[in-house]
């Protein structure tokens, strides 16, 4: 099997279809037309996923105008982390293949909001987050992207504000991430709690594969961890 297979195998779903579809052809070359793919316009399927992780994540990394070599081995280890090392070696292949294409973004965006349900959007807008913040810096140019991309995926400006505050060290941050005011109620903090860790169980994207539900287990754990600094800082248990 090609060195691609792996992204390919079990169907591409709707991902093969539309401005996904064309990327990823370009980068496949004549693989994907000689090759049984599945589509279907129903649940999204891990390949597509993870498709459409690399074609957004080829765009944040061109933000700055450039891609340097040790933008593709932050993101080769952060697939490594995440998902395994042989999807992190097809993965750096296929990145290095679309970050030579032109990609519409806006038209992306639209493709996976209109196919990807809210759940797995909120788990790709983590991932992007966490590419960018590979260094350590969420850079201005790259959140720039990013915001773009929560407004054409569908992501409401409380979920794009809570997920990006998970990658800063403060009070403040805390209350963001549970979407709430510093001046919010015991009662209401304890609400927004229950109602963030439900909108970010790790068990809303298990169908897209164990390792992604891992990666999404740190998202859980950015809610809990600011509804504990909350709960110190405010004397409640």
């Amino acid at each position: 099997m090609s060195k691609y297979g792996k992204w390919i195998a079990g169907g591409l779903g709707w991902a093969v279809l539309g401005p996904i579809g064309g990327i990823i052809g370009f980068a496949l070359g004549s693989l994907l037309e000689n090759t049984d793919t599945t589509v279907y316009t129903g649940q999204t399927s891990r390949n597509s996923f993870l498709v459409s992780l690399l074609v957004l994540v080829a765009e944040v990394m061109r933000a700055d105008g450039k891609v340097v070599r040790s933008e593709l081995e932050y993101v080769k280890k952060y697939f490594l982390k995440n998902f395994g090392e042989a999807a992190s070696k097809e993965a750096l292949v296929l990145l290095r293949d679309i970050l030579k294409k032109s990609v519409p973004l806006k038209d992306v965006c639209y493709q996976v909001r209109d196919n990807m349900d809210y759940p797995s959007r909120l788990q790709l807008m983590h991932l992007l987050f966490g590419i960018s913040n590979a260094d350590g810096v969420l850079h201005p140019s790259e959140v720039s992207v990013i915001t773009n991309i929560a407004s054409w995926i569908g992501i409401s400006t409380a979920d794009f504000e809570s997920i990006k505050s998970m990658f800063y060290d403060s009070l403040e941050s805390s209350y963001k991430v549970l979407e709430i005011s510093p001046n919010a109620t015991v009662e209401e903090i304890k609400k927004a709690y229950r109602n963030m860790a439900l909108k970010h169980h790790p068990d809303k994207v298990s169908y897209l594969g164990e390792d992604i539900r891992k990666a999404a287990e740190v998202k859980f754990q950015k809610v809990n961890e600011a509804y504990e600094r909350i709960k110190k800082e405010r004397g409640f248990v």
